[in-house]
């Protein structure tokens, strides 16, 4: 007797790459637990908090480990080229295909944001203060900051594949030139926009080691993976150590640039490092995945792997008052002995209502959605500007929203969040309106 998701890893195609699909699961996962270890709450006479780094120094290191959303990065490089490839193989075009990859993205998205407003707006109906209700919204779409750059590369892939094809790996060389100069126009002094564009740049560099690793220009073999992993961490502690770069791979307010927001020169170091291990782990993982065990518990965690992604933040905003304001966990100093272990229980609510969210929401992200069939022909006039449009849209809303109660906007209400929804909302329309343009 098989279940059915014993029955999708019998029937995986022997030409999968099955490792790739463990680097996603395995990034998505450490990029979880990374999030939760990190948060710090305070409760007092308002709810409060931050992150770690703020009150732990030594644990900045530690983000080399858990900052492994380059990974997730590079698997799609790996996967988007591999499933263009088929898709264009069996007539397909690449219109087509981007419609197909952003519907299993923006399904479950689309259900996390329309929860999640109702949601604010029934606690702000309900008496709760809507800058409270602000910070909570604003904490639970962090997730959608990856979210915005992936749906741009993906978009982008046909044009990422032209290029390697093209140059080969004098690409994400030349996006590592580009990020390094947004890099310099900051460290002299220059106003943050400068580097604006290196959230692009810097993710689509990654992007592109996927891409060229999937076309043979990485061979997955020691002699190349060896000097990945030893030029990228060298070069990683060179602008770390001495600078001017910050030690820590994620967001950490006592520093004056930081490697993610937008990304820098620093954590290209880091994900030619992680590149390299994903190289040199290859063959490895793929005997392992062979045995059907440990193949079914990766297909299981990748058919809700952007369902976990999308409410693992959500878990930490139920968590907060049903564990400090009820008085449940105490507040012990950050970094502490009986803060460390607190963690323990800390992780484990934390897992359980993460369980409870997916039990609610995987189905989503699970059936099937609309997508036009390789054959159906080559995208009309109409087709190509609606989904263009609602690209367009769909990024301007995810951007909004994951703005929305942060720092950067103090003041912003709930109804700016609906305004982004609305905008989100129109731009997903379009792209549905498009998917069935093409297929008819």
């Amino acid at each position: 007797m098989f279940t059915p998701l014993q029955r999708t890893a019998e029937r995986t195609p022997p030409g999968r790459d099955r490792h790739i699909d463990l680097l996603r699961a395995v990034a998505i996962a450490l990029v979880v637990l990374g999030h939760w270890l990190a948060v710090v709450v305070t409760y007092g006479d308002r709810v409060g908090g931050g992150t770690v780094l703020a009150f732990v120094p030594w644990a900045r290191p530690l983000t080399w480990l858990f900052q492994v959303m380059p990974v997730f990065f590079l698997v799609g490089g790996f996967a988007g080229a591999a499933s263009l490839g088929s898709y264009r193989r069996r007539g397909g075009d690449a219109i087509g295909w981007f419609l197909c990859r952003t519907d299993r993205l923006l399904r479950p998205t689309t259900a996390f944001l329309l929860t999640l407003g109702g949601a604010a707006l029934l606690a702000v109906l309900l008496g709760a203060d809507p800058a409270i209700v602000g910070r909570g919204v604003w904490l639970a779409c962090l997730p959608l900051w990856f979210l915005i750059a992936y749906v741009t590369v993906v978009l982008l892939t046909p044009v990422l594949l032209a290029l390697h094809r093209r140059a080969g790996l004098a690409v994400p060389a030349a996006f590592a030139v580009m990020v390094a100069f947004g890099d310099a126009a900051r460290l002299l002094g220059g106003p943050a926009v400068f580097g604006a564009a290196n959230y692009l740049l810097a993710w689509a560099a990654v992007y592109q080691l996927g891409i060229a690793w999937r076309e043979g220009a990485l061979a997955a073999r020691p002699r190349v993976a060896v000097p990945m992993i030893a030029g990228g961490l060298g070069v990683l502690v060179l602008l770390t150590v001495p600078g001017p770069y910050p030690v820590s791979m994620v967001a950490d307010p006592g520093d004056r640039l930081q490697n993610t927001s937008p990304p820098t020169l620093a954590l290209l170091a880091l994900a030619v490092a992680q590149t390299g291990t994903a190289l040199l782990l290859h063959e490895r993982g793929g005997r392992m995945l062979r045995r059907t065990c440990p193949w079914t518990a990766v297909v299981a965690a990748n058919s809700v792997i952007m369902t976990v992604f999308l409410w693992h933040m959500t878990a930490v905003v139920i968590a907060v008052p049903a564990l400090y304001i009820t008085g449940l966990l105490p507040q012990p100093p950050p970094g502490s002995a009986a803060w460390l272990l607190l963690r323990v229980p800390w992780l484990a609510f934390l897992t359980a209502t993460l369980a409870v969210l997916v039990a609610m929401f995987a189905f989503v992200e699970r059936r099937g959605g609309s997508c036009p069939a390789p054959g159906a022909g080559r995208a009309g006039a109409w087709t190509v500007v609606a989904t263009l449009a609602g690209t367009g849209l769909v990024v301007v809303g995810l951007l909004g929203a994951a703005l929305t109660g942060s720092e950067g906007l103090p003041t912003a209400t709930l109804a700016v969040y609906l305004v982004c929804l609305a905008a989100y909302l129109g731009g997903a329309a379009l792209l549905r309106a498009a998917r069935s343009s093409h297929r008819s």
